[in-house]
């Protein structure tokens, strides 16, 4: 496949084909590791680390029929106002 850099905005982007990102198994919306391999740019499915977990996972990990209830957190340390 051959595509160019184009302006998208104060950036450059590309456009890949869904065939391309479908033989990479990558979806719209996935977080990608780009890097630079010998002069080449190299994309590939971003590892998970921590911090990187969506809201919408940890909706799904919430226990059904919980709720939430309030913690005491001891007295001000500092300027809260409460």
């Amino acid at each position: 496949m051959v595509t160019r850099v184009q302006p998208w905005g104060n950036s450059q982007g590309l456009r890949l084909s869904r065939q391309l990102l479908q033989e990479a198994g990558i979806s719209v919306g996935d977080a990608l590791e780009v890097k630079v391999e010998e002069g080449k740019i190299v994309l590939a499915p971003a590892r998970r680390g921590r911090g990187t977990v969506s809201l919408e996972e940890l909706v799904r990990e919430i226990p059904p029929g919980y709720r939430a209830g309030e913690i005491e957190w001891g007295t001000p340390k500092g300027d809260e106002v409460w």
